[in-house]
């Protein structure tokens, strides 16, 4: 194919915009942003593979891509096809070419090979040829393995794990350090090697990790090693799962950080727009949830469902038949999924842990009618405690961990503070603080640990307290 000619090309494009072509290494791409940059064509192939050759038809917003092998050609279109692919926040429209591979001249499309170059030159730990512009600067060898991340338009939140499962396709992930400074969320991550920081820094970019919010921007960080004391909720080191979590925060169970630290996909198996592993999982929005030991399984899947709420509207829920400490329970979104797997995995209730876990289900299956499944099996899609129905809602903006403090809300004006601290003692564990909202609405009330209030969470969420005042209770942030 010779990138100077037009008169073919367009009739070959043209056929190739109705019609569906056989797999191919080379990759049709439509719909690009006028500024789009040869560099930001490359990265959307290259998470899956070495891309090979590039030719940008920048007057018809169009390119092909040229990987290594039809093997990840076929995994980029089969995750591209699940998962929209933006271009600086423009979809863009990515299938098979009917070319087998891409005859460029180089003469018409000097620019986009000296870029390919450059990529190359990174991929295989080299430098890149003299050549390259200004706009390909970032392409020099990474000056570091860790990189600095800040997370624009945090729509929802953003845990170590989501940050460890979209990084670890690029390299492994050695250490993150997560932090807040500007009113901005803000991480340290570091690879194992300066290549593969510069890859995920090249790939990952300007791009969101939820459709349209969580945007990462990525620098290079003038650490070299990020110094890691603690393994909780807000650093961790995978090389060493036995450190403590220090300061009361929830400790990472040791098999869990092992499991981290040998395999990222093990217990994430699945995640959001930027991981290809998690494409068809992330899609249909599933997680299973199973407790060891503890109460009966329909107690348990009744409580857990509960829980679940706080992250999600819960669609349906099935108690495994030969596995009654086991439920697959569905949510309304692959984003809710997530959620609820992120702040729920390692949790502890009724003295036992909580194990979270994406399903290779894809929906829970309803029993057919007349078949008594013995109550194993309930649909809640019509249900009045559904937190997340309204788009933008503010519950959108109050999804936090699980933590000791709870957040209290729709509180009647004659209810007081004895009344509420009786009632959150009722379920069963002490009330270390409170505090009310300056009109009396809303309060924070701590309990001594956070399986207390998580227990506290289930029981009284949506509590008659009467005139039909039905009491909103949810994990917060704040500590009083």
């Amino acid at each position: 194919m010779n990138g100077t000619s037009n008169g073919s090309d367009s009739k070959k494009l043209r056929v190739e915009d109705r019609m569906d072509a056989p797999p191919s290494r080379v990759i049709h791409i439509r719909k690009l942003p006028n500024e789009v940059t040869e560099t930001e064509i490359i990265a959307l192939g290259l998470p899956f593979g070495k891309v090979t050759n590039i030719l940008s038809l920048k007057g018809k917003n169009q390119a092909f891509l040229e990987l290594g092998t039809e093997e990840a050609a076929i995994t980029m279109v089969n995750y591209y096809t699940a998962v929209t692919p933006h271009v600086r926040n423009v979809p863009v429209f990515i299938q098979y070419s009917n070319h087998k591979e891409l005859k460029t001249d180089n003469a018409g499309n000097q620019r986009a090979q000296a870029v390919l170059q450059a990529v190359s030159a990174v991929q295989s730990g080299g430098t890149p040829t003299s050549g390259s512009t200004a706009s390909e600067s970032a392409l020099t060898p990474a000056p570091s393995p860790v990189l600095r991340i800040i997370i624009d338009n945090m729509f929802y939140p953003v845990t170590l794990d989501v940050l460890q499962q979209i990084f670890s396709k690029f390299g492994t992930v050695m250490k993150i350090i997560t932090f807040t400074k500007n009113n901005q969320f803000q991480a340290l991550l570091q690879f194992n090697d300066p290549v593969n920081a510069q890859q995920a820094k090249l790939a990952l970019d300007g791009q969101n990790i939820y459709n349209a919010c969580c945007t990462l921007r990525i620098d290079f960080s003038k650490l070299v090693n990020l110094n890691v004391k603690y393994n909780n909720d807000k650093s961790r080191d995978y090389t060493r799962p036995e450190l403590p979590a220090g300061d009361g925060q929830a400790a990472v169970d040791p098999s869990v950080a092992a499991a981290f630290s040998k395999d990222s996909s093990s217990l994430l198996g699945a995640l959001s727009p930027l991981s290809a592993a998690a494409a068809a999982a992330a899609a249909a929005g599933r997680v299973a949830l199973s407790g060891h030991g503890g109460s009966s399984g329909v107690l348990l899947v009744s409580n857990l469902n509960e829980e679940v709420r706080v992250y999600g509207d819960v669609q349906r829920v099935k108690i495994l038949y030969n596995k009654k400490d086991s439920a697959l329970i569905q949510m309304a979104d692959a984003n809710q999924a997530q959620l609820a797997m992120s702040h729920l995995n390692g949790q502890k209730m009724y003295s036992k842990i909580i194990r979270v876990t994406l399903s290779k289900h894809q929906t829970v299956q309803l029993p057919r009618e007349g078949l008594d499944d013995q109550g194993l099996t309930k649909d809640f899609t019509s249900s009045p405690l559904h937190r997340f129905k309204k788009p933008g809602s503010k519950n959108f903006q109050n999804i936090f961990p699980p933590s000791a403090t709870l957040h209290l809300s729709n509180i009647p004006q004659d209810v007081t503070e004895d009344d509420l601290r009786v009632l959150f003692s009722n379920s069963g564990g002490t009330v270390k603080a409170f505090k009310f909202f300056q009109d009396r609405k809303m309060a924070l009330l701590q309990m001594s640990t956070v399986e207390e209030a998580i227990q506290a969470l289930i029981d009284l969420h949506n509590y008659n307290m009467g005139n039909n005042h039905h009491l909103r209770v949810s994990f917060s942030k704040s500590t009083i």
